[in-house]
């Protein structure tokens, strides 16, 4: 079936092809997070976005090939509740912004606004967006044969911004978003959040005013 991006936590992932580049969504654990598997086909290297929970089942969609790299959005232990036992199971390094890295039970390097993070022969470029956390970030992959394909965290989903604790860091978000998003990347960039559907920017970009006024 086409990829749509719809998973629901016990039914089966969804994989998009892309030209140099698989996507595999799964959704797991009692708050129903999405974790991405990539893949390079030209080397078959990969890297997990999330090990959010359900270590067996990730590791299953890992398969023999093995992990590269596991890279943890930000710090809310839904999103790493799997990391320590998918880390210790495969080798693989584990990354995370260094302003929520000593949240996490396992990490390896950190990474930085800017940064590429290889996934083979393909490349992932982290976004740094504060707000939701203080080290949350997006991976954007630019697809030399598609759309952007950007993965989001719990920084932007269908709908608005990220849950934030303050209307400091409320702003903060929506201005990193704003700015680092949707001022710099086209309306067809699909994007993947940590938990529910997938949608593009340009979806959501008409509401972004609404967004701002309602302060969530």
């Amino acid at each position: 079936m086409p990829y749509q991006g719809d998973v629901v936590v016990g039914g089966p992932p969804q994989v998009r092809e892309l030209a140099a580049l698989s996507v595999t969504k799964v959704a797991v654990g009692a708050m129903a997070n999405n974790a991405y598997l990539l893949r390079c086909h030209a080397t078959g290297e990969q890297v997990l976005i999330d090990a959010a929970n359900e270590a067996p089942r990730l590791l299953q969609l890992v398969g023999p090939a093995g992990l590269t790299t596991v890279v943890t959005t930000h710090r809310h232990m839904d999103h790493w509740v799997a990391l320590e036992e998918v880390v210790t199971a495969t080798g693989a390094a584990s990354l995370a912004h260094p302003a929520d890295a000593d949240e996490l039970p396992v990490v390896t390097g950190t990474v930085a606004d800017g940064d590429r993070v290889a996934v083979g022969d393909c490349a992932l470029e982290v976004i740094h967006l504060v707000g939701h956390t203080p080290g949350s970030i997006a991976l954007l992959y630019h697809d030399p044969d598609g759309v952007p394909h950007l993965f989001t965290g719990d920084a932007l989903f269908p709908g608005g911004a990220g849950r934030t604790t303050s209307a400091g860091a409320f702003q903060q978000l929506m201005t990193d978003v704003e700015r680092k998003l949707f001022d710099r990347l086209p309306d067809d960039t699909w994007f993947y959040p940590g938990h529910g559907k997938d949608s593009t920017l340009g979806a959501e970009r008409p509401s972004l005013p609404q967004w701002r006024a309602r302060g969530w």
